[in-house]
């Protein structure tokens, strides 16, 4: 348990620092440092990343770096995409919803290292793109368990029209929402530990803050480009425990 909230800070880290990455690092986690089971694994990690999203947010709000306006329209459209994605898992096996994941870490590690997303803002805020792309990536999220912060992130750049601090900031908004809307399509058929989750949230809340008041300091394609190694190495180890 105890490295199981250690890894959980680094959880925290993550979302404070680049808005993303939360489920990549908490669903392994689950699996294989707590030994859940894989679809209450998946419904626990929407849980503690859309808590963990709501501590980070608050510090990137201070800092200004939170664009309320496309957040909540990204995030009102990602919510009921997650709300259906949750639901409509329950009719698909767990070692394929694992391979979903698998391949969202593949492809997210590659967006990293190619550093997708480091440009300045790539277009002006649309109402219908936003929402278009934010139901899309709600449904992925809520049947993989994933916040898909690393993809939610250049969208709020190229769809969105913000620059990266603000992406970043106004991703954790979405991602809250979109986690807690796909929590709730798996919690109607799937057992939640939530003692289990309350320390691992707890612990990661302490990364979210620390991360989030770094945020401003440590280049942000420096920490992308080593966080993709390290999505790389585990999407691997993924896969090949999955696969087994």
């Amino acid at each position: 348990m105890l490295l199981a909230l250690l890894l959980s800070v680094a959880v925290g880290l993550s979302l404070g620092l680049l808005g993303g990455g939360g489920s990549i690092l908490t669903l392994p986690i689950l699996l294989y440092a707590l030994g859940m089971e894989e679809k209450s694994a998946i419904a626990t990690s929407l849980l503690v990343v859309g808590a963990t999203s709501v501590a980070a947010v608050v510090t990137h709000a201070r800092a200004g770096n939170v664009q309320w306006r496309t957040g909540f329209w990204f995030a009102g459209a990602g919510a009921s995409g997650a709300l259906v994605g949750g639901l409509l898992s329950e009719a698909v096996p767990a070692r394929w919803l694992l391979r979903g994941f698998v391949l969202m870490m593949l492809g997210t590690s590659l967006a990293m290292l190619r550093g997708r997303g480091d440009a300045a803002a790539g277009g002006t805020f649309s109402a219908p793109r936003v929402v278009v792309t934010g139901s899309l990536l709600g449904v992925l999220t809520g049947m993989v368990g994933a916040g898909g912060g690393f993809v939610i992130v250049p969208a709020l750049v190229l769809v969105g029209g913000l620059p990266m601090r603000q992406a970043v900031g106004t991703s954790l908004v979405v991602i809250a929402t979109q986690s807690f809307a796909g929590f709730v399509g798996h919690a109607t058929h799937v057992p939640v530990d939530y003692a289990t989750a309350a320390g691992v949230i707890a612990a990661a809340m302490v990364g979210s803050v620390i991360g989030g008041r770094f945020a401003q300091r440590v280049p942000a394609v420096v920490l992308r480009r080593a966080f993709g190694v390290l999505v790389l190495a585990m999407a691997v180890y993924v896969g090949w425990k999955s696969a087994r």
